[in-house]
């Protein structure tokens, strides 16, 4: 069974869609989806600074292009090599490229979607003063009572001694400077409290520009970020893909289901960094695959097969 992995927001690196944008027609559909979304995605791909894509408008759109960008090549080589993908996810914002993967989505939908979730939760970040923490170690129900108390929330459940805080500044920097027993804290560069009730202004937003596109029940499931559950229902993914704007992000659970499903790869879309990290530690019985460039994928047919992770 395999699975492609989405990333989402932090993931992003300068000139991440530059491979894939030497071929004429992929620069053509990005130069269209650009139009649908109201961004120049193109120019955020290839020659922006760091700086400029860790914003949340740009980083967002520009993650779930590039999911689909290699993402929808992707299924058709495993097509031509007589595979299939069995389900898809995706952390956060790359939740969006998973449902289009999962063809419950138009492409050029799911790009304009993640502008507009982009946007507002730009705007609830200028709205409010917060921000975010990872805490690496420690019981997790320790270390859960801790951020509750500290008056955060937790945000994203990102493996086994791997979760986020969110919250007023404020909290965060008294957090991290006297994290629980056991653990690392360090604050995350980010513009808000992601996951959290700062981004409600956020969640009405979205709500409103979903209810405007076709959304179609999935051909495969997409493993929900709320609780791990495989969703294939058109309503049920609108509902959780509102939701996951405020509620946390339940990697952990999304993992777990994985392994109860006897996961043989998982493909992890570009940037692949973090996702592969997580599933290599988590699930070390996967083949995992990374995808950074097209010529990556002309190598999946032998690696989803068990083999090692060719494309590292």
């Amino acid at each position: 069974m395999i699975t492609l992995l989405a990333p989402g927001q932090g993931a992003q690196t300068p000139r991440m869609l530059a491979p894939w944008l030497k071929d004429p027609e992929r620069h053509r559909l990005v130069k269209d989806w650009s139009q649908r979304a109201g961004i120049d995605l193109i120019a955020l791909g290839t020659t922006a600074s760091k700086d400029e894509i860790a914003r949340t408008e740009n980083a967002q759109p520009l993650l779930v292009t590039a999911a689909l960008l290699a993402g929808l090549p992707v299924i058709d080589a495993l097509a031509d090599a007589g595979q299939a993908h069995t389900a898809v996810a995706g952390h956060s914002v790359g939740e969006l490229a998973a449902a289009a993967l999962a063809g419950a989505l138009d492409p050029a939908d799911a790009v304009h979607l993640a502008a507009v979730r982009g946007r507002a939760m730009a705007a609830a970040c200028a709205a409010t003063t917060g921000s975010m923490a990872a805490v690496l170690g420690g019981d997790l129900e320790t270390v859960t009572d801790a951020i509750e108390s500290a008056g955060l929330t937790v945000a994203n459940h990102n493996g086994p001694g791997q979760v986020v805080a969110a919250g007023p500044i404020d909290a965060i920097e008294a957090f991290v400077a006297a994290p629980p027993a056991g653990t690392a804290a360090r604050r995350l560069h980010v513009a808000g409290a992601f996951h959290s009730a700062a981004m409600q202004s956020a969640t009405e937003v979205f709500a409103e520009a979903i209810a405007s596109v076709p959304v179609r029940d999935a051909d495969v499931p997409v493993v929900s970020n709320a609780d791990g559950a495989s969703v294939r229902s058109a309503t049920s993914l609108c509902e959780r893909l509102v939701e996951q704007i405020t509620a946390p992000v339940r990697w952990d659970l999304c993992l777990e289901t994985f392994r109860a499903a006897d996961i043989t790869s998982a493909i992890c879309l570009p940037p692949a960094g973090t996702l592969a990290g997580i599933a290599s530690r988590t699930l070390p019985s996967v083949a995992v695959v990374r995808i950074t460039s097209p010529r990556d994928i002309d190598r999946l047919a032998s690696t989803t097969k068990g083999r090692s992770d060719a494309a590292a």
